[in-house]
């Protein structure tokens, strides 16, 4: 459902129960043209680089022939802020975030423009990034506050409360700006709350429009659930940005896992719309189609894994097509103008589901959801894979993702009621993971290529250009630039530390440029000048 929402001096809010229909807004400009997909070239002023999500380049001075003279060209360190979040570049200053803050520097040199600081409670486990339209910076904080600042100098111009912190929400999502509007979804998964997705007013800050992940008792989508209790016991985070198709007009956002998170058995059915691809109308936050990558999950699975979008052949015919890597370990290729699944592969190997059903969907193993002793399951605890951005390349025509692979040991927690003792009902115990590279073959689902990366902490995502780059990461610390075509090493440095973000690059003055965060600081590369 939809909502208008109506502040009060109090700070509390209003529902009114029928949908607002807004008219066309200006369209955030990034080289983009209607039913195409558009293209990042100098600048990267949005978190994937375009709408797409593909995180594909068409700059080329960085090229396979020249990467091995990559040399650092500066470093901006923030001294114990850990970075999650991918920068982004508008009229050439870099914008940057972590929890409670946000950084504008030179894209040019990397010397600090203005800093903003704002203290919150919640939870700082991260922030993904920022949103750029016109000339402010927009920005999700751990107390559930959207905050609005002037791009030139960093002052405040507004501040609003998009849910209560004292719930246990937050906001680490990197907004998007669609149609003149700032789109962001709420965080948290440590009770049990409903989330849900708004579209707010740039100038004030008011919400527009609505989209909750659950349904209403008596809507669509509420058969997927045995009762009204259970859907209030909420789920369905919004925490990684969507994609949009300017041509069909409509938004793509995933969805994480419902609640008791692991034990299912007190709410039988699919449980819409949790772990879930949503095509939103962007004008009014109406679900015009769902596909379910995971049915009534219980391995907390969330399918917010960016849908990525791009124009090719399948099955010898033209197709706007969505592909997803998703986190339990399927990888799906979707019509993204009506949400029939095309293909369903596994992209690493697990055995939690019986089989794939005729709609595309994985079926459940009812012996390898959590069990009181243990259920043992191929595949690893975090899931196939996770936050970290995939990739589309164009002239490889390949999807690349960060995997996960190994085993672990699912088990339930229960009351002395058989209820689920807390908002998980369980845990997970690990007992093998390792993170792999794949390159996938969009049309069959194959891995063309694989490259092993370690064990230990995740990858980082995933950029590809036009220079015939894949620039990411692996677990033991190493940029790498590969050859995408089959995963060759081209060059490789070692800044060592975490890689919580994706590579991205932007051309200014000529000169491009790769930037990527390792634990409290942001790197950038470049060919060295003449």
């Amino acid at each position: 459902m939809i909502f208008l929402r109506t502040w009060k001096r109090s700070n509390k809010f209003l529902w009114a129960s029928t949908p607002l229909v807004l008219s066309a807004g200006i369209l955030f400009a990034q080289n983009s043209r209607a039913n195409s997909i558009p293209s990042v070239s100098d600048a990267w002023p949005t978190y994937n680089g375009d709408f797409s999500g593909r995180r594909y380049s068409t700059l080329k001075q960085i090229n396979r022939n020249n990467v091995r003279s990559l040399t650092l060209a500066w470093a901006y360190p923030t001294h114990g802020s850990s970075l999650k979040s991918t920068p982004i570049v508008v009229n050439g200053i870099l914008y940057f975030t972590a929890p409670d803050r946000v950084w504008a520097i030179d894209a040019r040199t990397g010397l600090k423009v203005w800093e903003f600081n704002r203290p919150s409670q919640g939870d700082h486990i991260g922030q993904r990034g920022a949103a750029f339209y016109k000339d402010r910076i927009y920005f999700g904080t751990p107390d559930a506050h959207l905050l609005c600042l002037n791009a030139k100098d960093g002052k405040k111009i507004w501040d609003v409360e998009v849910a209560d912190v004292k719930f246990g929400y937050y906001v680490s999502v990197a907004p998007i700006v669609v149609k003149g509007r700032i789109i962001a979804g709420t965080s948290g998964d440590q009770t049990n709350i409903p989330h849900f997705l708004e579209a707010f007013d740039p100038d004030t800050g008011a919400v527009v429009w609505r989209t909750n992940s659950l349904p209403e008792p008596g809507k669509a989508g509420s058969e997927t659930w045995p009762n009204a209790k259970s859907m209030s016991h909420g789920g369905g985070p919004m925490w990684i940005s969507g994609t949009y198709d300017e041509g069909l007009n409509l938004m793509y956002w995933g969805t994480g896992n419902p609640h008791p998170v692991l034990d299912g058995k007190g709410r039988a059915g699919d449980n819409l719309y949790t772990c879930s691809i949503l095509a939103l109308n962007p004008d009014t936050g109406a679900i015009v189609w769902h596909f379910q990558p995971s049915p009534h999950d219980t391995h907390d699975w969330d399918a917010v894994e960016t849908p990525v979008l791009f124009d090719a052949e399948f099955d010898g015919k033209p197709r706007k097509l969505l592909a997803q890597a998703s986190r339990n370990g399927y990888f799906f290729v979707l019509d993204r103008e009506t949400g029939k699944d095309l293909l369903t592969t596994q992209f690493v190997k697990t055995n939690w589901a019986l089989k794939v059903s005729d709609k595309g969907q994985p079926v459940s193993d009812p012996a390898k959801e959590p069990q009181l002793d243990g259920a043992l399951v191929e595949g690893a605890s975090g899931g196939g894979t996770n936050w970290m951005p995939p990739s589309f390349d164009p002239e490889t025509k390949l999807f690349y993702v960060n995997a996960q692979e190994g085993f672990t040991v699912w088990y339930l927690s229960l009351d002395e009621n058989g209820e689920a003792d807390d908002h998980q009902g369980g845990g997970a115990a690990p007992l093998v993971t390792k993170s792999v590279l794949l390159a996938i073959d969009y049309e069959t689902g194959k891995v063309r290529w694989r490259r092993e990366s370690g064990s230990g902490r995740p990858s980082p995502g995933i950029l590809t250009t036009a220079g015939n780059l894949l620039f990411t990461g692996d677990a033991s610390g190493n940029l790498l630039a590969l050859d995408p075509a089959d995963g060759k090493v081209l060059w490789h440095s070692r800044p060592g530390g975490a890689m919580n973000n994706g590579p991205m690059t932007y051309q200014i003055d000529g000169r491009q440029f790769i930037v990527i965060a390792v634990d409290d600081v942001l790197y950038a590369w470049s060919l060295p000048e003449d």
